[in-house]
């Protein structure tokens, strides 16, 4: 979950997904009416979709359309906006079950084009059974896509704490959110996971559908867990991959990274002294973190030229936290950039293991602002759990202190401050997840952005679902993106309806 592109996919191997890390006093909550949750206001609902060829590149048989929502849940006669769907239909009249929503991610990620996307290989069993339904959430991409001005300074939020910057980084988070509410602050409170969810439903209704099924990735995992809390009996077959806790939505989310990368990092020096001889870092794990500790604290006297790039230690400490989930490509990283320090050839920065997501289909809707990401990432994060997010920048200080005492590698980054400490709060409470909903989870053991805890507690949220947990498994995303052992269970589900008889654990191609 860290809010740039580089890792706001919390997709792994290719195909979109992001559990962002874009990370907070305002006015009371003014919940919708309860009916808004079980009931999608009837106008929308009796849509007539308009369907278009989505672009030029793409199959012919993949069409795009545009669903009118309301802003406001609680006022749907009020300020309408666009929600971009997609759609290629199922490969077989005869087996069509119905429709599978695909969630990539973010918040932010978009999805209108994750139904042909090279990268999400879907089984053909699953293609013949569903019509595959892309979409952009609100505020994203082609949906209506929220803009706040930001520059490219602005935009970066991966922010070390420290004593003479912290003044600056208070005013660069309440920059960002004064930005947001200038530009867009009655839609602000809206933009929200819940009213996602309450669009997906919209979108299920114009489809003709009674139900969806469902496959979401990183925070598309606590997206669907909201339309199953809000909408169960709409809710078929969902396959929640890479999952976060919705107990810890959402500044918890980020120092459970910071809690994870130390495991990550301490595993990786295990592996790497058994390595000695190939990357020369150390044949004890203690060496290996000395040897670690000492690049930093060299590259913070003098920057380490990475291919062009001048990296200090933050720098270095935030590159990598990612990375460590990935042993082998990390021990390549810091002995490059080791020698590098040591004035050897520059070390050129390695291609992020986590993919970013692909561009919307570019024939079909509007410009996209250049800090969407960026913009729609905050608004989704602190609208949702306003409560979450202190407003006294110094907490934040303390925490940053207390945190990188805890967790060196990352924690500090994780809890200094958010623009959510200067956010309106959203329109309504967050959702708590606690239901009988099947579903099925599947989780790397060493997934970077949402960490194996966060997979088991959104299992313990769901008391209807199995869980597979890829022993090894390294990375964000797991279904159809690479030859993974939990593919042939998410297969079985959509295809069948059969959840495994308990939860599984099986072991990652090649594991190390």
């Amino acid at each position: 979950m860290t809010r740039n592109r580089r890792t706001a996919s919390l997709l792994a191997a290719g195909a979109a997904v992001t559990l962002v890390s874009a990370l907070t006093p305002a006015t009371a909550f003014a919940a919708p009416r309860a009916s808004v949750a079980t009931a999608s206001p009837r106008p929308y609902t009796q849509q007539k979709l308009r369907w278009q060829r989505c672009d030029a590149q793409s199959p012919t048989t993949f069409r795009c359309a545009t669903v009118k929502v309301p802003l406001d849940y609680g006022d749907p006669g009020g300020k309408q906006i666009d929600i971009a769907i997609s759609r290629l239909k199922a490969s077989s009249a005869k087996e069509r079950r119905g429709v599978l929503l695909l969630n990539p991610g973010g918040p932010g990620g978009p999805g209108l084009d994750l139904p042909v996307a090279p990268e999400l290989n879907i089984p053909g069993a699953v293609k013949r059974q569903y019509d595959l339904i892309g979409f952009d959430p609100r505020g994203v991409g082609q949906s209506s896509p929220l803009g706040c001005g930001l520059t490219a300074d602005e935009e970066n939020d991966e922010r070390p704490y420290k004593a003479g910057t912290f003044t600056k980084d208070v005013a660069w988070a309440r920059t960002v959110a004064d930005k947001c509410r200038a530009a867009a602050g009655d839609e602000l409170p809206h933009l929200t996971t819940r009213n996602t969810a309450r669009d997906m439903d919209v979108v299920r209704a114009v489809l003709g559908e009674k139900k969806i099924s469902y496959l979401g990735y990183s925070y598309g995992t606590y997206l669907g867990a909201v339309y199953a809390q809000m909408f169960p009996r709409r809710t078929d077959r969902f396959v929640l991959d890479s999952a976060a806790d919705p107990a810890q939505i959402w500044r918890a989310t980020f120092q459970e990274m910071a809690k994870g990368a130390e495991a990550a990092f301490t595993r990786w020096t295990e592996w790497t002294a058994q390595r000695h001889t190939t990357y020369h870092l150390g044949d004890t794990p203690a060496q290996v973190r000395e040897s670690f500790w000492d690049l930093i604290g060299r590259a913070d006297r003098e920057p380490v030229d990475s291919g062009g790039t001048l990296l200090t230690g933050d720098g270095i400490r935030s590159e990598l936290r990612p990375v460590f989930f990935h042993v082998r490509a990390a021990a390549e990283r810091v002995a490059e950039l080791k020698k590098a320090a040591g004035g050897e050839q520059p070390a050129a920065p390695p291609g992020t293991p986590e993919q970013a997501s692909g561009p919307a289909p570019a024939a079909f809707g509007r410009t996209v602002p250049p800090d969407n990401d960026a913009a729609i990432a905050w608004a989704v994060v602190c609208a949702d759990t306003r409560t979450s997010w202190p407003s006294d920048p110094e907490q934040y200080r303390r925490d940053a202190i207390r945190d990188k005492a805890r967790y060196p590698l990352y924690g500090d980054i994780a809890s200094t401050i958010k623009p959510c400490a200067f956010w309106k709060q959203g329109s309504e409470p967050g959702t708590t997840v606690n239901n009988d909903v099947s579903a099925l989870i599947l989780q790397n053991e060493w997934d970077p952005q949402t960490p194996l805890p966060g997979a088991r507690g959104l299992h313990r949220a769901l008391h209807g679902s199995r869980m597979v947990t890829v022993a090894g498994g390294e990375g964000h995303g797991v279904y159809g993106l690479a030859d993974s052992c939990a593919d042939r269970s998410a297969t079985a589900y959509l295809t069948t309806g059969s959840l495994p008889a308990e939860d599984l654990t099986c072991r990652a191609p090649g594991d190390t």
